[in-house]
């Protein structure tokens, strides 16, 4: 069994779930609002302390029609700072309409809701 951490990023928030490979189910876990690299990386790596995860899955936006979206670039470089500072495997999971299918109201935060759909996809696409 391994656990697996997904994070939807975002300039201002970054969404994490969690979820592991025995059951295939991804649940929100939490919202990092830290906008500075520093504290934002420093709550990152107490997660990946805390929970041990074997890998880790990024949401990789795009446009409706497949091509790159203007945070696609940033999100890769995220994912790629996650696996220099980690050493952890990185994987970049297609997020078009993760926010979409939630149900919220103006002003919600839903980052944590966004990255558990991210997982999902990802576990169902590969377990």
């Amino acid at each position: 069994m391994d656990t697996i951490l997904a994070f939807d990023f975002g300039l201002k928030r970054i969404g994490v779930a969690i979820g592991n490979t025995m059951i295939c189910q991804a649940k929100p876990l939490s919202v990092i609002t830290a906008t500075a690299n520093e504290p934002k990386f420093a709550a990152i790596a107490a997660l990946i302390a805390e929970w041990g995860p074997s890998r880790i899955v990024v949401g990789l936006p795009s446009h409706p029609d497949g091509t790159e979206h203007e945070m696609s670039a940033r999100c890769r470089r995220f994912a790629n700072q996650l696996n220099g500072r980690y050493n952890l495997p990185v994987e970049l999971v297609d997020e078009r309409y993760s926010s979409a299918v939630i149900a919220a109201k103006r002003g919600d935060v839903i980052d944590d809701k966004a990255a558990a759909i991210i997982l999902q996809q990802y576990f169902d696409a590969n377990f």
